[in-house]
C-alpha cells in the first residue's frame, strides 16, 4: 500500500500551512547560487500542491517570502521577485485547469509594481475556481499582520464603530490577512529546523507542527503525505483530556 492509500480521507487537515525552508542550503551542496536553489523549490511548490489537491486538502498556505526577508543581498531579493513574476506567468493555465484559486496575504503594496500587477492578475483569474486555495505569503511576518490588525481596530474603536468591550477571538480573526481562511490544522518545515519563524501565529495556535530534515527543493508528494499520516497519529484535544476527545 502506497502512502497516499494508508491516509484516512475523512480526517485529512483542512488547512495545511508550510515554512518552505533550505532551498540556500539545497544550493551550496549542488555548488550553485542561492537563486538556483529557489528555482528548484518551484517543482516542490507543484509536488506540494498536487499532493494536497489529490488527498481532499482545502487550503494550503505557503510562506514565500518574509518581511525579513527584504534585508538579504538586493541581488537575491531581485531574483526571487522575478523568479515570482516568471512563475505566476507560466502556472496560470495550470492552475486554472486544476481548480487553483490563487489567493496572498502580506504587505502586498511593499512588492514592486510588475510583481504586484501581474499577482493581482492571477488571483482575479482564478477567483471562480474552487478545488484547492494556494494561498502565498509575501512580504509578510506574523507581528507586522497583528500590528496592523491593532491598528485597525483602534481606528474603529476611536470613530466609535467598535466598542472595545466587544473586541474577541472571532473579531480578531476578521481583521487579519487570513479572514476568510479557516486556521491550520497542520503546520510543516522543512530543512530540519525547528521553529515557527514568525509565520501566522495567531492561527496556529492549535495547529500540530511537523518537522522535516528534507529541503524544500527535494520535497515530494510523499513528503506531503508522510505529514499528514503524521498528523492523523495524533490525539488532538484542545484543551481537553483524552476520555474527553475519545470517551470509551
Amino acid at each position: 500500500m502506497d502512502l497516499r492509500e494508508r491516509i484516512d480521507r475523512a480526517r485529512v487537515p483542512r488547512h495545511i500551512a508550510v515554512i518552505m525552508d533550505g532551498n540556500g542550503r539545497w544550493a551550496k551542496r549542488q555548488g550553485e547560487m542561492r537563486v538556483a536553489g529557489h528555482s528548484h523549490g518551484v517543482g516542490a511548490v507543484r509536488e506540494a500542491l498536487m499532493a494536497a489537491s489529490e488527498v481532499g486538502v482545502r487550503y494550503l498556505t505557503l510562506y514565500a517570502f518574509s518581511t525579513e526577508n527584504w534585508n538579504r543581498p538586493q541581488e537575491e531579493v531581485d531574483a526571487l521577485m522575478d523568479l515570482l513574476v516568471r512563475t505566476l506567468m507560466s502556472e496560470l493555465d495550470s492552475l486554472n485547469e486544476n481548480g487553483v484559486r490563487l489567493n496572498a496575504i502580506g504587505d502586498l503594496d511593499s512588492l514592486p509594481g510588475d510583481c504586484n500587477g501581474i499577482l493581482q492578475k492571477a488571483i482575479d483569474s482564478t477567483a471562480s475556481n474552487d478545488r484547492i486555495t494556494l494561498t502565498l505569503a509575501l512580504s509578510y511576518s506574523s507581528r507586522w499582520e497583528i500590528v496592523r490588525t491593532m491598528r485597525l481596530l483602534a481606528e474603529k474603536v476611536r470613530t466609535g464603530e467598535i466598542d472595545p468591550a466587544d473586541i474577541s477571538e472571532e473579531l480578531v480573526s476578521e481583521f487579519l490577512c487570513t479572514r476568510g481562511l479557516p486556521d491550520p490544522e497542520l503546520l510543516i518545515r522543512t530543512s530540519g529546523e525547528r521553529r515557527v519563524s514568525n509565520f501566522l501565529l495567531w492561527q496556529i495556535a492549535y495547529a500540530e507542527l511537523y518537522f522535516t530534515d528534507v529541503l524544500w527543493p527535494d520535497f515530494k508528494k510523499d513528503d506531503l503525505f508522510t505529514a499528514i499520516i503524521d498528523y492523523q497519529n495524533r490525539e488532538r484535544r484542545f484543551g481537553m483530556i483524552s476520555e474527553q476527545v475519545s470517551p470509551r
